[in-house]
């Protein structure tokens, strides 16, 4: 089924309807600016070097920030095929369960589960987690997320777990689009890279 969001709108105290994307996009774009964004020279995860640092998750546990983001994700996802959500831990787990609950808000439920990096060593050593009893990728398209993409290693990860599984992921969402190869691997492995923002845009470069 396709998981359509009514146009992207919403509804203000005044009964007024405007554009969704519009509004969430340009809160959440300034609540990142001011809590997740910073110059330098780092060393990402990746190993590379940048002058960009970006770090969600202080926007991700901001009240503000964990409903934009949930919404700003479904919005760049609008009218995609999709049975879930999930990702890799760490930087996912907050980014499913937001979207998952701000799906449902919507009238389009969306299940979220995600990927452990390893497998539990005990209990039903499961790799994927938040699927309920009799659940199954197997046959389910599914959308993986990622919080920034840079090599996309983290979203390949994830999507070679649910391939395992049995299901289809021919689509990806990130919040931040570095554009430094992610898109690039993705494709290779079938797989479309949708985003909320680039670097640049974060970064004041436009897109």
């Amino acid at each position: 089924m396709s998981y359509a969001l009514g146009g992207g709108l919403t509804r203000g105290a005044d009964g007024e309807t405007t554009p969704a994307m519009t509004t969430t996009r340009d809160r959440l774009l300034g609540l990142i600016r001011t809590r997740s964004f910073a110059t330098g020279d780092f060393t990402l995860a990746s190993g590379k070097k940048s002058s960009l640092y970006f770090n969600l998750k202080p926007t991700m546990m901001h009240p503000d920030g964990a409903h934009l983001l949930g919404h700003a994700l479904l919005d760049a996802i609008e009218g995609e095929p999709a049975a879930y959500i999930g990702g890799l831990e760490l930087g996912a787990v907050p980014l499913v369960t937001t979207m998952a609950a701000a799906s449902a808000q919507r009238g389009a439920p969306l299940p979220a589960f995600f990927v452990r990096k390893k497998a539990k060593e005990y209990g039903a050593k499961a790799l994927i987690e938040g699927l309920g009893p009799g659940e199954s990728l197997s046959g389910q398209r599914v959308i993986a997320v990622e919080d920034t993409s840079t090599t996309g290693g983290s979203l390949l990860q994830a999507i070679a777990a649910v391939r395992e599984a049995g299901g289809i992921v021919e689509a990806a969402v990130t919040v931040i689009d570095r554009q430094e190869g992610a898109s690039e691997a993705l494709a290779a492995e079938g797989v479309r890279l949708l985003r909320v923002f680039t670097a640049a845009e974060i970064a004041g470069g436009g897109a």
